[in-house]
């Protein structure tokens, strides 16, 4: 034996040796976990806790100095914590479907791929699953960086009791998904209206003659394309490997960067991290002046308002409901003081969840 193979020996028994190490280390981790969740049972407090991973998370890529990627740690401690949840109590995971759409993608990239995710026809659906208790947890698109908001999430959160527990930025890139031999053989494209506006331009230069179908998702897209010839999909890569369809073309997106936010839903509050989000949504009077004076608080208050989104009222014409996204959590005394301010001076006032902030 060389004495480089000797050497990649011995560098491999240590990597064996801290493999066993780390095995043993994060079975121990879960044992602790078991026993967090034993004691959250007694005492009827909810098992997950998004505010606690998410300062683990960060914590944990505080201390990070070696080679490992934060992006990766998140990755690793993200399953691990996922894994921790899984045993402490089983349970589901309901997204808008069908399988391998963005919001699939997102949802496992924020509980990790080891619970069960169930697809859902509707986000109406998800709410629905949701607030009867079927599903612990529900994930759905509000907003795209290109498309703008989602209305059917805002218009369903005037019904729902529901809370806001979290938000995903995903971002969304489009490949062209086929099993023709060539390019030249495509005849359709399938796919969401959506991702049809993303890749415009790139359909007109690359397949000016191919006929344009749209579907009710990316993945619906992918799963016709598999089944017919001279076909292809544009949809996210996840749906080739579900559907087992080549990626003909990658990111045919006409602009980087697309991006949609997903928020997740749960039936609890979410705890203070130190670096939160708050939602509401409030209705004012249809007079001159009512929305600069609901909002005048929270400028005088110095709160971050980060978003302001109109919808209009169903039960009356040319009346709006008002969403707005602002930095701080509801326990914080001025939130707190602020939305109490704000009441006061509105119609109707609902406050739709406090979570930790993400960066899109």
């Amino acid at each position: 034996m060389s004495d480089s193979d000797y050497r990649i020996t011995e560098l491999r028994k240590a990597i064996d040796d801290i493999d066993e190490k780390t095995l043993d280390l994060i079975n121990q981790r879960l044992v602790l976990g078991k026993e967090i969740g034993n004691i959250k049972r007694e005492n009827k407090e909810p098992i997950t806790d998004k505010a606690r991973e998410a300062t683990i998370l960060k914590r944990l890529k505080d201390l990070n100095q070696g080679y490992l990627r934060n992006d990766t740690l998140d990755h690793i401690f993200t399953q691990i914590i996922a894994e921790s949840r899984e045993i402490q109590q089983p349970g589901k995971i309901s997204f808008l479907g069908p399988e391998a759409t963005y919001t699939h993608i997102a949802a496992m990239k924020h509980f990790g791929r080891n619970l069960s995710f169930v697809p859902q026809p509707s986000i109406y659906d998800v709410f629905s699953e949701v607030k009867k208790g079927t599903s612990l947890y529900g994930v759905v698109p509000v907003e795209n960086s290109n498309e703008g908001p989602v209305n059917n999430t805002l218009d369903l959160f005037l019904k729902s009791d529901l809370k806001i527990c979290a938000e995903i930025y995903q971002m969304v890139s489009h490949d062209l998904l086929s099993n023709a031999t060539t390019m030249d053989d495509i005849k359709v494209i399938y796919s969401h209206p959506q991702a049809f506006a993303q890749c415009r331009d790139w359909i007109r230069k690359h397949l000016p003659d191919a006929e344009c179908k749209d579907c009710s998702s990316t993945a619906h897209a992918a799963q016709k394309a598999a089944q017919m010839t001279g076909c292809a999909a544009i949809a996210g890569r996840e749906a080739a490997h579900l559907y087992k369809l080549d990626v003909t073309a990658s990111r045919i997106e006409d602009n980087a960067g697309n991006t949609t936010r997903f928020l997740v839903m749960g039936q609890h509050e979410t705890r203070k991290t130190g670096n939160d989000k708050t939602s509401i949504m409030f209705a004012t009077a249809h007079i001159p002046g009512a929305l600069y004076k609901a909002l005048e608080p929270m400028n005088e208050a110095g709160i971050n308002m980060v978003k302001l989104e109109s919808r209009p009222a169903k039960h009356e014409n040319w009346n709006y409901f008002f969403f707005v996204d602002f930095q701080g959590h509801m326990d914080d005394p001025v939130v707190n003081e602020t939305m109490a301010k704000m009441k006061g001076l509105c119609l109707y006032l609902k406050h739709l969840g406090s979570y930790p902030m993400t960066k899109p």
